[in-house]
């Protein structure tokens, strides 16, 4: 899910795309999108972008003409509109040739050049929205990267709130407090601490001051040296930043940032560097468990006193897991539909045997059932109702009723299983087995 810093990067990515690039005519949206239509048309305008946490604004500015005596015409624009945007799970931009539209581009700006090109809102899941005439979303504060003294601030004075009182896991997604944290941001920034994800936020943030100014007067920078936990792990730290947790949630964030295009770029989509600073989140060795919103928690050691109670804990096994939730390309999808094609044939291989097994099953049941009755050498004894036992003893035996005869100077002699004296008939031909009304018929004939 795009957190803070790759919403900071699509706008560094708008700017620098959308440099110098006259846009021209209506904004449209595509046909699937439940999202309002943008009443914005213009001969010439340009666009420029800008974030603050997990929100990012297009402002569409109309280029007024040298000329004085060209009055706008009806319908146009000569206004500036802001349009606010928040990425949901899948959503950024994406600038190409009108050829090459993505699939999902829902909003789309084209460009007044030939041939056009086009900046597209890119949503697969449809998760993210837009807002024509938008600005930022009041109850959500200070941007945690680029308002840092505003972000520590709202959260030292407001401690008392009853927010605080919930596991630092969660707080750490409250948007009010922590604008721009998602799910992999907190994973890593609690485990570079070693705090437990489930303990009490007002715990961990109790004694931190609003103000955090260096020996040198200056803003934390960037600075990064590696070093080592209880544990023993390798982890990476900057100055000074030892128990202050609100320094992280504005330090880790910059690393991304600091990243580029490898943190964020749609068109390459090489998330390789992206993987390999990741600590905790889906890493090999790591541990996650659902928070009581059901959001998964990454973390490594002891959960903490407020973890959710019967919740199981699961361990990483694959860190391509974090690759398909971090990257929604075609390119992705395709790889990821013929992964599905494999797993279809290997279980239809193994279930191949079962199916043979039962059709010569079948098949074996068939035969028994067409084959003609066999010789017997001993008679086979059933249990019968004693009803049918006090039957006419002339009466011929019934299907599935072995017989042991013998055939001397053309007289038959038989035993049937149920029990009854031999009896003999001179012209007499039995047939071992077969439906009674046949031999039953047969037996009136030979005594007529």
């Amino acid at each position: 899910m795009p957190e803070g810093p790759e919403l900071h990067l699509a706008s560094l990515y708008v700017n620098n795309m959308c440099a110098g690039v006259v846009f021209t005519g209506a904004v449209r949206k595509s046909e699937v999108s439940k999202n309002p239509d943008v009443p914005f048309t213009c001969e010439a305008y340009r666009i420029t972008a800008a974030s603050r946490g997990k929100e990012v604004k297009l402002t569409l500015t109309p280029m007024k003409s040298d000329d004085s005596k060209n009055t706008v015409k009806a319908g146009q624009a000569d206004q500036p509109m802001d349009i606010v945007f928040r990425f949901g799970m899948s959503g950024y931009f994406r600038f190409t040739t009108e050829d090459e539209l993505p699939k999902h581009a829902h909003l789309r700006f084209y460009s007044k050049e030939e041939p056009c090109r086009v900046l597209s809102y890119v949503d697969a899941r449809r998760f993210g929205s837009w807002h024509p005439d938008g600005k930022w979303q009041p109850d959500r504060g200070p941007c945690i990267m680029f308002e840092y003294e505003s972000f520590r601030e709202n959260i030292v004075s407001h401690l008392s709130d009853r927010a605080f009182d919930r596991p630092i896991c969660e707080v750490l997604l409250n948007q009010k407090y922590f604008n721009g944290i998602g799910n992999y941001l907190r994973a890593e920034i609690l485990f570079r601490l070693n705090i437990p994800p489930f303990v009490s936020a007002r715990t961990v943030l109790e004694g931190l001051q609003s103000e955090d100014v260096f020996e040198d007067k200056k803003p934390f920078k960037n600075e990064i040296k590696d070093t080592k936990t209880a544990d023993g792990d390798k982890q990476k730290q900057g100055k000074g930043e030892k128990g202050d947790l609100l320094r992280l949630c504005h330090m880790v964030p910059l690393e991304v940032v600091n990243q580029g295009g490898k943190g964020y770029d749609p068109q390459k989509a090489d998330y390789s560097d992206f993987q390999a600073w990741l600590q905790c989140y889906y890493v090999d060795g790591m541990t996650s468990i659902r928070d009581h919103n059901g959001r998964t928690m990454w973390f490594k050691g002891d959960p903490g006193p407020m973890a959710p109670k019967d919740s199981k804990a699961h361990k990483a096994k694959k860190r391509a897991k974090k690759e398909d939730e971090h990257d929604y390309t075609e390119e992705k999808k395709v790889a990821s539909s013929a992964s599905k094609k494999n797993v279809v044939k290997q279980e239809a291989v193994t279930k191949t045997p079962k199916k043979e097994k039962d059709a010569r099953s079948k098949e074996a049941v068939s035969k028994r059932r067409t084959e003609k009755p066999r010789e017997v050498n001993a008679p086979q004894h059933e249990k019968r109702p004693t009803a049918r036992r006090k039957k006419d003893s002339s009466a011929e035996p019934t299907t599935g009723e072995l017989m042991k005869f013998s055939q001397n100077d053309k007289k038959t002699t038989y035993w049937s299983t149920i029990g009854k004296k031999p009896q003999q008939n001179s012209n007499l031909i039995v047939l071992v087995a077969g439906p009674q009304r046949r031999s039953e018929r047969a037996t009136r004939q030979n005594s007529k």
